[in-house]
């Protein structure tokens, strides 16, 4: 990471409160959580965003609004705005490879068939860090749902508490 450069965290998401809480939209539940309950968002390139200082980092929180599938879009936007290189960007999303409530770590890497991670992929390169929380697989619950459909599927309680404890381990600067 470039110490004297802004860092960007993005979670990937879908806009709208009927998206809320579904398992594609960790990734804003994540951002939701890092910035605080006092934050203020803003609109700007095509993203919500809000700023923060975290160990001596400028911090740019994002939530992109253009949906999933073209969430590299407003992210290049703003690291062309805010001249903000690819190692300073960290993007949160979610995994049906990973078990619910799990988080990983790691940079580059392919994009799963996650849409989110094309589009980004595409605009900004791909050697980013990727922060993953697992979501699971309709498969591993025995059930017959389409992936598409689970990842639009809103958390059972039970899971909203896997999720809610993962995203309170994320450090976003060691």
């Amino acid at each position: 990471m470039q110490e004297n450069k802004p860092v960007l965290i993005v979670g990937l998401g879908n806009p709208g409160d009927n998206y809320r809480y579904t398992r594609h939209n960790v990734g804003f539940m994540a951002v939701d959580f890092l910035a605080g309950s006092d934050s203020t968002w803003k609109k700007e390139k095509d993203a919500q965003t809000t700023h923060i200082n975290v160990d001596g980092y400028k911090v740019i929180i994002a939530k992109p609004q253009t949906f999933m599938n073209n969430s590299g879009i407003p992210v290049q936007a703003l690291m062309v705005f805010y001249k903000i290189p690819l190692e300073n960007l960290i993007v949160i999303h979610d995994d049906m490879d990973l078990k619910t409530g799990s988080v990983r770590e790691k940079i580059g890497g392919g994009s799963a068939g996650h849409n989110g991670i094309k589009s980004l992929d595409n605009n900004v390169g791909k050697d980013y860090t990727r922060i993953r929380i697992g979501i699971g697989h309709p498969r591993d619950t025995g059930s017959l749902i389409d992936p598409s459909d689970w990842v639009l599927g809103k958390f059972s309680s039970d899971e909203l508490k896997e999720i809610k404890s993962a995203i309170k381990t994320i450090k976003i600067i060691d």
